[in-house]
């Protein structure tokens, strides 16, 4: 079940030659790859490309009509080895996954696919997870395209341009016969335009045909002596073929303006706020018409030397807009321009950031900059910012030590908060212990109010990175890790390790029943079942199967007790050997996303339908508050107190609670707290319903009454 479902929009995909389609990026891309005549697609799920996977996955009867192969792969490195179909037959493919830590994963196929180089056009879609809103390492595709020397196409961001990119795309990966890298930033993935579309293409040449009439070129494998020839094809060949088309084609593109005398060199990807930025100063209007003349690339890797020669010719200087570092194009624009003794002044790093996203607010500063040093008379502001851009300061400023700062945690519900509850039960009385955590929701566990963790190295490695604590020791090392992991790469670099090196620390695996932190894709151990693909396969089964003999499965990790029992078993067993501890709940977003529509239809047709919610009785509450500190819960805050002979706040739920139970769980593990009560609301209750209700309020409002004459009285 991902995230949201993609069915309507889909429909999309069936436009044909001269319609008009109007939508996102990303399904912009899935109409490009059928109108290229792709044979297969593969992928794994990760922002900021996980929409693209669930694309394809509701238009997989769109695709099939079509003849074309779509997997969810296992992990990156699985869809990028698929590309191999792609090295001996003339079958256009391609996959998608995040990068850099996708990319991280799939560069061993990588590097070989691009060693062998491709008969048929291979296309890598990378979602470039860089900038603020990221939530990855600060790295960038290119060094990867650099280090094995695969294309590296960076769209502008409008849907023309991204579609021709993904259609010229695979054409430059068969004349060139090396793989192609499409970079699709975060705006582009999510860019609304419109575009004119082109008749769906069946591949006419299908993978049937290549496993009908299988062939083979051992000089395309990565074996001496072939493998030394491989790097001269790449120079001699691949190389300039690369080149010629891409400036046969136009694939990138130069604009000239009245300040002729300076230029400004640009990434396609950052095309949209750069030209924001020139328009706040003056130097373009809202329509894209600069007086700065640009060049840019949509294709920054290989860089076209003729090009920049002919663009630099007789300017003073130029900019480099290149978000990220190290400075690639940077240092590569300057060995190009002094070995053709062009004399044009080279800056990027020096004015604009080293490091960090270019947004809107850093390039109008920095391109003030640029035109200021060359072009004074042309710079509005010289760079220094208009008096308007101060309010977001000023607001800032307003708020400081008012509002706190609020970390990002579990969602309301979240069947991984009693996990790490139980574990700061387990510590109160087992003392801390070394935690290698994992890549997940579960990495949540390190921020307030659980601060639990040390370490995370990748996705199915959180028992991996606990690996060098295999020693004696009193105390036991605890990892972490999801199902999504587990099934990634957790089951032989974790486990299996575990087990090979006969480890005798504990592995707890958070089972969700979902990829949930990329989407809620479905993975080989989801719970429910799936019409297109093999699920409900047992982790604590896998396990076993590597050899793991202590294994525990907890199936409701609400019930904090036995969460807290088995953990606390784990740690202190004489048994020896790795200790694994499956705990499974649904996550709550996808068991909402599910059970919400279900509960509002039995609603609307009269069906009794109960649902619980949890409360604090002021009276009661001591506000100690435990249940937050223990929890974290977003659905418990504070209130003033009632009584007003004390001072302390009091807990409260808030109407975003789920009924999931955590908070009285956790207060009566804590403190016994007898200040939780849980409600049971009903719809369209029935007479006993009513009865029953009735009853309840004539023996409430009987007590409430004498209570009151007692108040009175003693008053």
């Amino acid at each position: 079940m991902a995230e949201r479902s993609f069915k309507e929009e889909v429909k999309s995909l069936h436009l044909g030659d001269g319609d008009e389609f109007a939508g996102e990026g990303i399904l912009a891309i899935t109409k490009a790859l059928l109108q290229a005549g792709v044979s297969y697609v593969g992928g794994y799920q990760g922002a900021p490309i996980s929409h693209l996977m669930d694309v394809l996955s509701d238009a997989n009867e769109i695709l099939e009509g079509l003849g074309v192969h779509f997997e969810s792969s296992a992990s990156e490195a699985t869809a990028a080895a698929m590309l191999a179909a792609s090295v001996n037959y003339p079958l256009r493919g391609a996959v998608t996954f995040k990068s850099t830590v996708g990319t991280n994963v799939a560069s061993d196929a990588l590097a070989n696919l691009a060693s062998g180089g491709v008969t048929g056009g291979a296309m890598i879609i990378v979602g470039e997870d860089y900038g603020e809103g990221s939530s990855i390492m600060q790295e960038r595709s290119h060094a990867f395209a650099m280090k094995s020397q695969i294309w590296l196409l960076d769209p502008k961001p409008n849907l023309p341009t991204i579609v021709d990119m993904v259609e010229k795309g695979f054409e430059l990966s068969e004349v060139s016969n090396t793989p192609v890298m499409l970079e699709v930033r975060i705006r582009a993935c999510h860019v609304y335009g419109r575009f004119r579309t082109k008749d769906n293409v069946r591949p006419s040449f299908t993978l049937r045909d290549a496993m009908e009439n299988p062939r083979r070129d051992v000089n395309r494998i990565v074996l001496p002596p072939a493998s030394y020839l491989h790097e001269k094809e790449k120079i001699d060949k691949r190389w300039p073929a690369a080149v010629k088309f891409i400036q046969d084609n136009g694939l990138n593109e130069m604009t000239e303006g009245d300040l002729s005398s300076i230029g400004i060199v640009m990434q396609g990807g950052m095309y949209n706020t750069a030209m924001r930025a020139l328009e706040l100063n003056g130097l373009a209007d809202a329509f894209g018409a600069s007086r700065v003349p640009l060049y840019v690339l949509n294709v920054t890797y290989p860089l076209v030397d003729a090009e920049f020669i002919r663009f630099c010719e007789g300017k003073k200087a130029i900019l480099i807009v290149e978000e990220g570092q190290p400075e690639f194009i940077e240092q590569a624009v300057h060995t190009m321009l002094r070995r053709a003794d062009i004399q044009t002044k080279v800056h990027g790093k020096d004015i604009l950031p080293m490091a960090g996203e270019y947004t809107g607010g850093v390039m109008k500063e920095g391109f003030g900059k640029f035109v200021a040093l060359y072009e004074p008379a042309s710079a509005v502001t010289g760079g220094a910012p208009p008096e308007g851009d101060n309010r977001r300061k000023a607001a800032m400023a307003a708020l400081d030590g008012k509002v706190h700062g609020r970390p990002p945690s579990f969602c309301t519900g979240c069947p991984e908060r009693p996990i790490f509850t139980a574990l700061k039960l387990v510590e109160r009385e087992l003392g801390p212990h070394h935690v290698s955590c994992d890549i997940g929701c579960h990495l949540f566990s390190i921020l307030p109010p659980f601060n639990i963790g040390a370490t995370t190295m990748g996705y199915g490695l959180g028992g991996a990175g606990a690996a060098a604590f295999n020693t004696v020791s009193d105390k036991r090392v605890i990892s972490v890790m999801g199902d999504g992991g587990f099934w990634h790469n957790g089951l032989a670099s974790s486990v299996g390790n575990a087990v090979f090196n006969k480890s005798d620390n504990v592995i707890l695996i958070v089972d969700n029943g979902y990829s949930a932190a990329t989407g809620g894709q479905d993975i080989l151990s989801s719970h429910h079942a799936s019409p297109t693909r093999s699920t409900q396969n047992a982790i604590e089964k896998a396990v076993r199967g590597v050899g793991v003999e202590w294994a525990r499965t907890i199936t409701h990790t609400y019930d904090l007790k036995t969460m807290k029992d088995t953990l606390k078993e784990a740690l202190t067993t004489p048994e020896k050997g790795p200790k694994v501890i499956v705990a499974q709940s649904e996550c709550m977003l996808n068991k909402q996303r599910r059970v919400k529509p279900q509960v509002n239809q039995a609603i609307r047709d009269g069906k009794r339908v109960v649902r619980e919610r949890f409360g604090v009785d002021a009276d009661t509450c001591t506000g100690d508050h435990s249940c937050i500190r223990l929890s974290g819960c977003p659905s418990l805050t504070i209130a003033p107190n009632p009584d007003p002979l004390r001072k302390d706040p009091v807990t409260q739920v808030i109407n975003s609670c789920v009924g999931c139970g955590l908070c009285g769980e956790v207060s009566h593990a804590a403190v016994l707290c007898p200040s939780f009560y849980r409600a049971s609301i009903i719809n369209n209750p029935t007479p006993k319903d009513r009865r029953r209700h009735g009853i309840r309020q004539a023996v409430i409002g009987f007590f409430q009454r004498r209570l009151a004459r007692r108040s009175h009285a003693y008053a």
